[in-house]
């Protein structure tokens, strides 16, 4: 089953989470969110595979630092403010298949295998 981990390598919830998935044989497609942005759409995918609300997902201090107040705008705005400004994304996401999981804690992947 195809998934990715959009990993940030400085953090260490993300580094934790990556080698909790490597110790159960898991070796996700690794997307160094930062270098290589997802999109506002494919934001939209996590989000929904994740079953929460899109401003789960959103670092309150980056999102400031960024211009980004996430109560003022609506999703679609937010969802491209996010895609604009990647370091204001919450770490790690894990997609696999049909679920997501935020790595906070990063033992909250392993509950989507």
């Amino acid at each position: 089953m195809p998934s990715q981990f959009y990993h940030n390598p400085r953090c260490s919830k993300s580094r934790q989470a990556l080698a909790l998935l490597a110790e159960q044989g898991v070796s996700p497609q690794v997307i160094e969110y930062l270098r290589q942005p997802p999109s506002a759409a494919d934001l939209a995918t996590i989000v929904k595979k994740l079953g929460r609300p899109l401003r789960d997902i959103v670092r309150s201090k980056e999102a400031r630092e960024a211009g980004i107040d996430p109560a003022t705008l609506d999703d679609a705005a937010l969802l491209q403010a996010l895609a604009a400004h990647p370091a204001a994304l919450e770490r790690p996401l894990f997609v696999h298949g049909a679920k997501a999981a935020l790595g906070r804690p990063p033992e909250a992947v392993l509950a989507i295998l």
